[in-house]
């Protein structure tokens, strides 16, 4: 069959689209062929639910072991998140449980002490930038608590947290920014190299306790089985459910509406959690890499080819969700793809949902008034949308 692919004109990647990416995911889904091709480069796109859904069940042919080059400063592929079953099966059955909704719940008091005290040092100020105020640091006293590392330390981790996903900030350098994930990447291994000789033989209830001792098969993990896993979790520790929170919270002070429900009925708050998780989708696509021939609404894709599965225009496809361009705390049976799906469905979603339940819960208990700051703009970041700068102001 012919490769009929339509061509997307929206660039994802443009700030501006990133702050209100869904009239572009409409278009998209709405073509005559929902199978895109980027005038900027890259591979196919896919945007139906279906499609995207049936590509994260088959791992066999939409792998997520990709060449190192795609690796994110890495030397070899992140685990479990850059390897597919059988290998990537065998890692889940020990990590799994390590994220368990049970176990997240233990973590409720801690964040919640955590909210209330980043809330203390700015309320009486009226007003503050969310960003750095409350939703970069809240996730990442989370994710110190889980993995046991010292809090006194957040500063060096968001350093390099932000040199892997966002060398951008730093350089539009396309060359110089690979630079700073290869040099960047070298200094996360180096810090876990020395955590791994210090943590050995220790016990606990702790994230890198568990590495240390955890046995795969009868057989204790090696020193590049702790170090991919550590890799993975200090990107995704530090960086989705931040941007999450400030894609959540910039929503809610752009409709009060939608607010004052959740402050007059916080039951609504695990609906409101699911449904933005749907409608902002901050990890707006995956990529994947086609390991055989395969034809998707009579498109070819090629073996070897690059592919995006467009989780954020899934999200949004009238074939799985009843009027998707409404936002509806009360949706029924809402399976979106904000956490991927299939074997690779995200390791953190029990942690991530705990987080954000906790985080609006306490926001809107102490600040249930709120609004962007007037005359400011709020400023997204593409790719992974996290809102950088979001001045609010309340009453």
């Amino acid at each position: 069959m012919a490769d009929e692919t339509s061509s997307s004109g929206a660039n994802l990647f443009d700030p501006a689209s990133a702050a209100a990416p869904q009239a572009a995911y409409q278009n998209m889904l709405t073509a005559e062929c929902p199978v895109h091709r980027s005038p900027f480069g890259g591979g196919a796109i896919l945007t139906r639910y279906e499609d995207c859904m049936w590509a994260l069940r088959h791992p066999e042919i939409f792998s997520s072991e990709m060449d190192v080059q795609m690796a994110l400063g890495t030397e070899r592929p992140m685990i479990p998140q850059q390897i597919d079953p059988p290998a990537q099966t065998r890692y889940r059955k020990i990590l799994d449980p390590q994220f368990s909704n049970r176990r997240m719940q233990k973590l409720v008091p801690a964040i919640r002490a955590d909210a209330e005290a980043l809330i203390d040092k700015f309320i009486d100020a009226g007003e503050c930038e969310f960003d750095s105020a409350f939703a970069i640091p809240l996730p990442c006293n989370a994710f110190l608590h889980l993995m046991g590392l010292p809090e006194d330390q957040l500063e060096l981790f968001l350093e390099l947290k932000d040199g892997i996903i966002r060398p951008q900030m730093k350089t539009n350098d396309f060359e110089e920014a690979g630079r700073i994930r290869t040099q960047t990447g070298k200094r996360i291994y180096a810090y876990f190299e020395e955590l791994i000789d210090e943590r050995q033989g220790s016990t606990g209830d702790d994230m890198m306790a568990y590495l240390v001792n955890a046995e795969l098969d009868g057989e204790k993990l090696t020193r590049n089985d702790i170090l991919d896993v550590c890799f993975l979790l200090l990107l995704a520790g530090l960086d989705t459910v931040t941007a999450t929170l400030g894609c959540n919270v910039a929503y809610l002070a752009s409709n009060p509406e939608q607010r004052r429900k959740l402050v007059g009925d916080p039951s609504k708050l695990d609906g409101a959690v699911e449904e933005l998780l749907r409608w902002e989708t901050p990890v707006t696509g995956i990529p994947r890499v086609i390991k055989q021939d395969v034809t998707v609404r009579g498109v070819e894709l090629k073996k070897g080819e690059m592919v995006t599965l467009l989780l954020g225009a899934s999200n949004l496809d009238e074939g799985e969700f009843a009027c998707p361009a409404s936002v509806d705390f009360d949706r029924d049976h809402n399976r979106h793809l904000a956490f991927g799906g299939g074997a690779h469905r995200c390791l953190g979603s029990h942690l991530a949902r705990m987080e954000l339940r906790t985080a609006l819960e306490v926001w809107h208990e102490r600040i249930p008034d709120y609004e962007i700051k007037p005359g400011e703009i709020p400023r997204y970041s593409p790719g992974i949308r996290e809102v950088q700068y979001l001045p609010l102001v309340w009453w």
